[in-house]
């Protein structure tokens, strides 16, 4: 059977490029066929992304959903792995746990937020507990699955050398899980940069969530509000690509070819 074709490097960006041309050639069109006064064309996006460079907005608002998330993926990261590694070692702690996390797993970040204000007040905190919610169970759930599904093969084989289980764990399980783990954190930071633009609308003053609702709220600026539409999606596709090229780096593919 004759293998797929890999794509040669210049498509990788030409047909992406092409796709973004047809979807901005539409775009201009729609507005100038349909004659809208309401919604942007890209031409008036273009002009309000310089307004708000020129307002020293733009980036700052970028800066604070950034931090925002930085500091709530990261903590759901540094808290949720090992949580997640020992639940998916002790089937006795899973047994436990496990149906505490899954009562609180569908519950939408977004209904948190009322909670997290009465919590903490509306500001930084608040929005940083929604993004640490939010990532904390996708990276749990995504451990346990993952430590879960290694091979027994593998934990045998660690035994026979000798090794302890916190050796056992720490060089075959969790190089053997990464694999799923990973995915794990890629959903994580996903929703994570979901929330932050939802709680930006609500708990804080600044943000490009923040500046979605405030440019529909001072003056309908619906080219505000496409352009902060379109940095919030370039820059989540940034922090995705960010993620996936941690999949290539040499001491991680370890996992991948025992996953294989």
């Amino acid at each position: 059977m004759n293998s797929v074709a890999k794509p040669r490097r210049w498509e990788a960006f030409f047909w992406p490029a092409i796709a973004a041309a047809v979807l901005l050639a539409v775009w201009h069109y729609s507005v100038v066929l349909t004659g809208t006064k309401i919604f942007p064309s890209p031409t008036n996006v273009k002009t309000g992304v310089i307004e708000l460079l020129h307002k020293n907005v733009l980036w700052a608002d970028i800066g604070d959903s950034l931090r925002r998330v930085a500091v709530g993926f990261g903590a759901a990261v540094l808290v949720g792995i090992p949580v997640g590694l020992w639940l998916g070692w002790s089937a006795k702690a899973n047994q436990v746990v496990n149906p505490t996390l899954q009562i609180l797993r569908p519950i939408s970040p977004i209904a948190w937020i009322p909670v997290a204000i009465i919590f903490f007040g509306v500001g930084d905190r608040a929005a940083i507990f929604l993004i640490f919610l939010a990532s904390f169970f996708p990276i749990v759930l995504a451990c346990v699955s993952g430590v879960s599904s290694v091979s027994p093969v593998l934990r045998s084989a660690g035994c026979n050398f000798g090794l302890s289980s916190t050796q056992l764990l720490r060089r075959v399980i969790f190089p053997a899980a990464l694999p799923q783990i990973l995915v794990g954190v890629r959903v994580a930071l996903g929703i994570a940069w979901l929330v932050v633009v939802a709680a930006e609308m609500i708990a804080v003053d600044s943000g490009l969530g923040y500046l979605v609702i405030d440019s529909r709220n001072s003056g309908k600026r619906y080219d505000l509000v496409v352009a902060a539409m379109l940095m919030i999606g370039i820059i989540g596709l940034v922090l995705d690509f960010s993620v996936r090229r941690v999949e290539r780096i040499k001491s991680v593919r370890w996992g991948f070819r025992n996953a294989s």
